[in-house]
């Protein structure tokens, strides 16, 4: 067997552990963590001129965006929830625009943003078990 193909499918077999298992607010964290990662590797794919995967990975971004953006509660009334209901749409312009340009600035931009939502996403204790 290709060891680069067991290694993918040891990796798929351990996130699929870890996603079965997590509670919400990680799934969150998770998401934002594979957003961050298809960035960078799309940012990559820019810099080694690989046009087809440089697509393949923000189109992959603008999903796991786009998928961050689905889950918010939009009839919850807060302001927060529509601004980042705002940023999310924003966030998934920027990288189609990203794509078009093959403009890693852009890449970095969208990167930063997700990145503080993030921070603060991560500096919300998870809820533990009610008792």
């Amino acid at each position: 067997m290709n060891p680069m193909l067991a290694l993918r499918q040891y990796q798929k077999i351990g996130a699929q552990a870890q996603t079965s298992e997590a509670s919400p607010h990680r799934l969150v964290q998770m998401l934002m963590e594979g957003g961050l990662d298809r960035i960078a590797q799309a940012k990559g794919a820019m810099e080694r001129k690989d046009i087809p995967n440089k697509g393949v990975l923000i189109g992959k971004a603008i999903g796991i965006v786009g998928g961050l953006r689905e889950g918010l509660d939009l009839e919850n009334q807060a302001e927060s929830v529509g601004e980042l209901d705002n940023l999310y749409t924003y966030m998934m312009k920027r990288l189609a625009e990203a794509n078009i340009k093959t403009d890693p600035k852009i890449l970095d931009e969208v990167a930063d943003l997700l990145r503080t939502v993030k921070d603060g996403w991560d500096a919300i204790a998870a809820p533990g078990p009610q008792f």
